[in-house]
């Protein structure tokens, strides 16, 4: 089964995108898309090359606010580091945004057991959006035996 949602964005962060890829699953597992015993893999695949998708801690904000800020330093959007990038056409942070997306992921694999994610007591899926505008993000989830 594959279906698509997409994500409006509001800022450069991480975005908890958990509970839309959960109810997909669970319609998966309703439709028998999934092998009899209710096991399967969960594909989650973000169609930009300036977001990404990352599984992290779902309890602790700080957490997500820490990440961004490292992130952030790593790459920045000004400095001579920034300076040296010649694409540059939409903005001082979309170069770095790709970077960003490609040191982290556009998809993840999750197991499906029992008909549920197979994600740890503290761990939620996250679309990571690096661009600072608003931006409409496009996510495509597989579910299968």
């Amino acid at each position: 089964m594959v279906r698509d949602f997409s994500i409006q964005t509001t800022h450069q962060g991480l975005v908890d995108i958990t509970r839309e890829v959960e109810r997909i699953v669970t319609e998966a597992a309703r439709d028998n898309s999934l092998a009899a015993d209710g096991c399967g893999l969960c594909t989650v695949l973000v169609r930009h090359t300036s977001a990404s998708l990352v599984i992290q801690e779902n309890a602790d904000p700080a957490v997500r606010h820490d990440l961004e800020g490292w992130l952030n330093r790593l790459v920045p959007e000004t400095g001579a580091a920034a300076a040296a990038f010649t694409h540059t056409d939409e903005g001082p942070d979309d170069m770095p945004s790709h970077i960003k997306a490609a040191l982290t992921a556009v998809s993840l694999s999750i197991p499906v057991v029992n008909g549920r994610l197979a994600l740890g007591r503290w761990q939620g899926i996250y679309l990571w959006e690096h661009r600072r505008s608003p931006h409409t993000r496009e996510v495509v989830v597989h579910v299968g035996p």
